[in-house]
């Protein structure tokens, strides 16, 4: 099988005067275990060694562990800019029981009430921390399409590189455990979903 033909492709004269250009990336779409000319993501992320797959392999896993420090980063930007917000008297630190009321629940004051559907909930956000939120948010997105992207290659160990990524980060970044967050099902479930 020639790796270097991209659905026929492979050996067409592109008028680089007999040039030989090299191996090109394999474009698998299937499962597979190919270590040499996997190209990951970009044509200039082109592994062309299996010390060079070994590499990528462990930049794979850093960015997972990053995609997990990310979502633990904006958890507690957001606890700080709460906390603040609480002490300047801009915001209401509220525990709620079991029950929603509609003093407590924004929809449904907005469906009793006969309020509009599109109100804004909650306290309006400074420019800064509204920045922070959305830099640390689009960071997440971004990684987190990256590493789909990189699952997508359908290369057994990128996508164990990125499982081991993820592992390794929440193992790290999740050493504790809010119980009442937890039972009050408030914690943040969400994985590495794409975003």
């Amino acid at each position: 099988m020639n790796h270097g033909d991209h659905g026929g492709h492979g050996g067409m004269d592109h008028g680089d005067g007999g040039m030989d250009m090299g191996k090109m990336c394999s474009m698998n779409m299937i499962w597979n275990t190919q270590i040499e000319d996997t190209c990951v993501v970009f044509d200039w992320w082109h592994i062309r060694s299996t010390a060079g797959f070994v590499a990528s392999f462990f930049v794979i896993v850093a960015l997972g562990v990053l995609y997990e420090w990310l979502r633990v980063a904006a958890r507690d930007v957001d606890r700080l800019i709460a906390r603040r917000l609480v002490a300047e008297g801009k915001g209401k630190a509220r525990i709620r029981s079991g029950r929603a009321t509609p003093d407590s629940d924004s929809e449904a004051a907005g469906l009793l009430g006969g309020e509009r559907a599109l109100r804004k909930v909650g306290t309006p956000l400074p420019l800064l921390p509204r920045v922070s939120r959305a830099v640390l948010y689009g960071a997440q997105v971004f990684l987190s399409f990256f590493l789909m992207l990189v699952f997508m290659t359908y290369n057994a160990y990128l996508i164990l590189a990125v499982v081991v990524g993820a592992a390794t980060g929440h193992f790290v970044f999740g050493s504790h455990f809010d119980i009442n967050a937890a039972l009050a099902a408030a914690t943040d479930s969400k994985g590495m979903s794409c975003h």
